[in-house]
């Protein structure tokens, strides 16, 4: 009997269209379970494999792999499965292969970071798989990660002195603590929300990095501990250790999210938009570089893991305090 549905594509993938949509087969054409696989996808009883990824995703949420998380990797994560239980949700495991995880990562091309994230969760899940006894082997390793296009790069650029003056003297009470956790702890914007008032001794700040896990103690600047005693006092009363230093107007924690929002619109205000968060990070580094630090007590403060970022933000630094003092000697 002829198949009329049937439709395929140029890779030699075959599919049942039913009302404009397309319906993998995955068997082998000719064969008995190709034959079953399209009368039930056209019956409406599209079989559903007990090895689908919606299962394997559910269980692999279950697991010490996804509780031992940070909560910004989960995050990340979280934006890939719900991606993939949407496109592949009741497919099998088992069928994946090595040109299905390119196409997906290559079908997201345009936000590179996020296409970069899929074969990277495919990985993740795939071993899990195998440690499930449904998969022998991991198509996904390997997958070579896609390179940002050289137009949609966009360096972040140190806040410049008189854009730091500027926010300093005209930006509101919440927008300036940000700013001065930022600069002053030298820590990576999503670390900013996680500090607590229990984290502040009146001279320091203590961290656990998210992305690294490094412990961390950060003096504080002379700003930065305006900018905590400042807050502190207009609290009125002593906080729980486990406040947020950082919070929303009815006292919820802040996220991320919302806190690049709040600084968005300050410095939109301002007229510093060219400025963002992950830079204020650097311009913390350049300024432990101009009093004089070494890579290692820079990474102290920042916790870097490799000094390539500190050779490149306080070489940057480096040069204009030599640049500077050329000018002095040339006079």
């Amino acid at each position: 009997m002829v198949k009329k549905y049937l439709w395929q594509h140029p890779s030699g993938r075959w599919y049942v269209r039913i009302k404009g949509r397309y319906h993998r087969i995955t068997a082998q054409e000719g064969t008995a379970e190709f034959d079953r696989q399209y009368w039930e996808i056209l019956g409406g009883k599209r079989m559903r494999a007990k090895t689908s990824w919606n299962a394997l995703i559910e269980d692999y949420r279950s697991s010490d792999r996804w509780l031992n998380l940070k909560p910004r990797t989960r995050q990340d994560y979280e934006r890939v499965l719900i991606y993939l239980k949407e496109r592949i949700g009741t497919r099998d495991v088992k069928a994946l292969t090595r040109a299905d995880v390119i196409a997906a990562q290559k079908a997201n091309a345009h936000r590179t970071r996020f296409a970069n994230y899929i074969p990277q969760m495919f990985v993740i899940l795939c071993e899990h798989a195998i440690d499930l006894g449904w998969i022998k082997n991991n198509p996904a390793k390997g997958v070579r990660a896609l390179k940002t296009p050289p137009e949609r790069q966009k360096a972040h650029v140190p806040w410049p002195d008189y854009a730091v003056d500027l926010f300093r003297a005209q930006a509101r009470d919440l927008p300036r603590l940000i700013f001065e956790i930022g600069i002053g702890s030298v820590q990576r914007p999503g670390d900013w929300v996680t500090f607590r008032w229990g984290d502040y001794d009146g001279d320091s700040l203590s961290i656990r990095q998210n992305k690294t896990d490094k412990p961390l103690v950060l003096p504080c600047t002379g700003h930065l501990k305006g900018a905590l005693d400042k807050a502190l006092s207009a609290l009125g009363a002593v906080p729980l250790p486990s406040r947020p230093i950082l919070t929303k107007r009815d006292g919820n924690p802040m996220s991320y999210r919302y806190m690049a929002q709040i600084m968005l619109k300050e410095r939109r205000r301002l007229g510093l938009e060219a400025y963002d968060l992950h830079a204020l990070r650097y311009r913390g580094v350049m300024e432990l570089a101009w009093a004089g630090c070494s890579d290692d007590e820079i990474a102290s403060y920042s916790g870097h893991a490799t000094k390539e970022m500190i050779e490149k933000y306080a070489g940057e630094a480096r040069q204009i305090m030599r640049a500077r003092q050329a000018r002095e000697k040339r006079r």
